[in-house]
């Protein structure tokens, strides 16, 4: 049995040599991974929406006061016509007016300069925009 020992030890011995010449090679650990128990989650309940009933868009139905027809005045007729408009048509027609005469002011667009017939309505050469609405509700009655 002795022999069989020392016989042994040599042929380890011999190994061990061989390990040590040959290349070193790194060997990755496996790392055993953990099992872990999945959790059970519990599903939230989630509250349904009360959906709103939505209303049917009614119309918007116009002030009567600015839809009721005005007798307009001998001056402000020669611009607008001389049937009872509502005040809207009036400052349409208004508008229309001054555009096909190039009235508005080149530099300063808010600024209507006044022809003949708009200086007996507005009394003034120049005039702004939010001015003339208010100069011409004098001529309308």
């Amino acid at each position: 049995m002795a022999k069989k020992k020392a016989v042994k030890k040599k042929a380890a011995k011999k190994k061990v040599a061989k390990k040590k010449t040959a290349k070193k090679k790194v060997a990755k650990k496996k790392v055993a991974k953990k099992k872990t128990a999945k959790k059970k989650v519990a599903k939230k309940k989630v509250a349904k929406k009360k959906t709103a009933k939505k209303k049917a868009k009614k119309k918007r139905t116009p002030n009567a006061a600015f839809m009721r027809p005005m007798t307009v005045t001998d001056a402000l007729a020669k611009i607008v016509g001389s049937k009872p408009l509502p005040r809207t048509q009036v400052t349409k027609k208004l508008w229309q007016y001054i555009k096909k005469n190039k009235l508005q002011d080149k530099v300063n667009r808010r600024m209507i300069n006044a022809d003949a017939n708009l200086k007996k309505v507005l009394k003034k050469a120049k005039v702004s925009m939010f001015e003339m609405t208010k100069l011409v509700s004098k001529h309308l009655s």
